[in-house]
């Protein structure tokens, strides 16, 4: 028998209220469709305003030999050529485009002398190539595409959950979700969806990413019989807050490193000289993790199990006016004052390049109908994700899943699905109240996040992810039988409990496919494989739902046309 629920019918249906959710919204809006944009906390609570660094473009505005080229090529060469091409190639050519259409709307950016937005280094690019507003760029970022989309008027749905989607046959033509306040349940009706649900760092038990971040969207996608791919690719942020315990994980810029600042181990040696003599402290991220985590494991490490990171040397006005939460967030959270001494950093769960496998040209994924963009897609950033990278890609796949999105529901009538796919997924959320004993979500959670930390960390070998997988199906065993206490009403315990599912799915496909990849590439980094193999270097690994189980399988990384071959080659 159908619970009671009410109903919501748009076009367009965007889950998730970051950057890549409110480009795709806006771009569906000004196409004519009807947009809602779900989102799990306050509309301007995105994981987007902790992008600190600058949104990677080639403008060329402070060195004027980058361009697109340039910028394709280290986009690859970071993601040791696991990319899709497609994507890096679409992604270098319209940043540029997309920077300045977010200038128009009223960002304000730092600039240079003559009034041009100004860039900055940043780990991995060649060229100073990162649009910024001191160090606060995601925020700014998230502000005026958030007033853009309000001026146009999308229809936003602020702390929901959804749980499901819906489908009709093989498309995908709705979702399920519940309003966190009240725990009442909702059904919105969709000729198309859009997932912009971010990553999965809440996972691991030393993260950067706030609680939304439960792997969400990938596991929604999985369960309605999408491809993930990549899955084994998450990326270590080099400097995290490791002091005090109750900041511990949370983000340190990587624009402290691009405007200056050094790493030093305990000894008071530039380290890096060992690891990158020619980028040293600016060598890409995942390079830098590593080698922080080999100076504490081998006892060159801070007090706290970290290294220095030091940018006392530049003057005090100018490091509180290039990096002024970084100031801020030192004085009032570690009681540091980073203009007259150096912080201690470690590596944080961070980003994850993995996700739904999505076409380039529309971020459409395998399943008709669904949609996927920034975080929770994958493909644009291969093995490891370039800093910057990230802001430019919600922008330029945003937009295009919005534009494919609008367009389909243009040429489509809305779907019909089956009420029973509406009970089971409201059946299942009830069920963790009905139950008169069992576990609690809070210890299962703890259970898992220092699983994946300490198993499938930054260092992998066989032997600890064949026991994380044990661990994770026992978690699993262990999620059947979790017991809420309390009501619907704003119950954390029961948004953890339904988070768990998608974190679990998540984990199991970060761990089989961590197993798979015999080798070292990118962020995956496996002591029994401390090489890269040639043969793995030309294979993305896939993950499916096949009558109710994850299947793995290997496909071939597409070759890119002999054009930009050729500028893969060049110096």
């Amino acid at each position: 028998m159908s619970r009671p629920y009410e109903t919501r019918e748009h076009d367009v249906l965007v889950v998730g209220a970051g950057g890549a959710g409110l480009r795709a919204a806006i771009e569906a809006l000004a196409r004519g469709a009807s947009v809602g944009v779900v989102c799990k906390s306050l509309l301007g609570k995105a994981h987007t305003v902790m992008a600190e660094g600058g949104i990677a473009a080639a403008m060329a505005n402070v060195d004027p030999a980058d361009d697109w080229r340039a910028h394709f090529r280290d986009t690859m060469r970071g993601g040791k050529f696991l990319n899709n091409w497609r994507m890096a190639q679409i992604h270098a050519q319209e940043a540029p485009d997309r920077v300045r259409e977010l200038e128009q709307w009223g960002a304000l950016f730092d600039r240079t002398a003559d009034g041009d937005i100004l860039q900055r280094a940043f780990g991995g690019h060649t060229f100073k190539r990162l649009c910024h507003v001191g160090d606060r760029t995601g925020l700014e970022m998230i502000r005026t595409l958030q007033d853009r989309g309000v001026q146009m008027g999308f229809h936003v749905y602020m702390e929901c959950a959804v749980t499901k989607l819906l489908t009709d046959g093989d498309r995908v033509c709705g979702a399920v979700g519940y309003w966190r306040e009240q725990g009442r349940f909702v059904v919105f009706r969709a000729k198309s969806v859009v997932l912009a649900t971010g990553g999965i760092g809440k996972a691991w038990k030393i993260t950067s990413n706030s609680w939304e971040y439960t792997g969400d969207g990938m596991a929604l996608a999985f369960d309605a019989g999408a491809e993930l791919v990549d899955m084994e690719f998450v990326q270590f942020h080099p400097t995290g807050m490791v002091w005090p315990p109750g900041v511990q994980g949370l983000l340190v810029t990587e624009a402290v490193r691009g405007e200056g600042g050094v790493l030093r181990n305990r000894l008071g040696e530039r380290f890096m000289e060992r690891y990158d003599p020619e980028k040293l402290d600016l060598s890409t991220r995942d390079v830098v993790a590593r080698a922080i985590y080999t100076e504490v494991r081998e006892g060159r490490g801070t007090e706290h199990g970290g290294a220095f990171l030091d940018i006392s040397q530049k003057p005090a006005e100018y490091v509180k006016r290039k990096l002024p939460s970084m100031y801020h967030q030192f004085l009032e959270l570690a009681d540091v004052d980073i203009t007259k001494g150096p912080m201690e950093v470690g590596p944080t769960c961070h980003y994850m390049m993995g996700g739904v496998r999505v076409d380039a040209e529309t971020a459409e994924t395998s399943v008709p109908g669904l949609y996927a963009a920034g975080e929770v897609a994958a493909g644009l950033h291969g093995a490891n994700r370039l800093g910057g990278n990230s802001l430019s890609d919600l922008l330029v796949f945003g937009r295009r899943a919005g534009l494919a999105a609008a367009e389909r529901a243009g040429r489509t009538g809305p779907g019909a699905f089956d009420e029973r796919q509406i009970d089971e997924a409201t059946a299942e959320m009830l069920a963790f109240f009905e139950r008169p004993d069992g576990e609690s979500p809070y210890a299962v959670h703890r259970d898992l996040t220092e699983t994946m930390q300490s198993l499938v960390g930054i260092f992998r070998n066989r032997d600890d992810l064949e026991s994380g997988l044990a661990k994770i199906r026992e978690f699993r065993d262990r999620w059947d039988r979790i017991r809420v206490e309390g009501s619907r009403l704003f119950n954390p315990g029961w948004h953890l409990a339904r988070d768990l599912k998608a974190m679990l799915t998540v984990s199991e496909a970060v761990a089989r496919s961590a197993l798979r990849r015999e080798e070292s590439r990118g962020a995956h980094s496996r002591t029994d494989f401390a090489r890269s193999d040639p043969t793995w270097g030309k294979k993305n690994i896939v993950v499916k739902r096949v009558g109710g189980a994850m299947e793995l399988s290997e496909r071939p990384v597409p070759e890119p046309p002999p054009d930009l071959k050729t500028i893969l080659e060049a110096p």
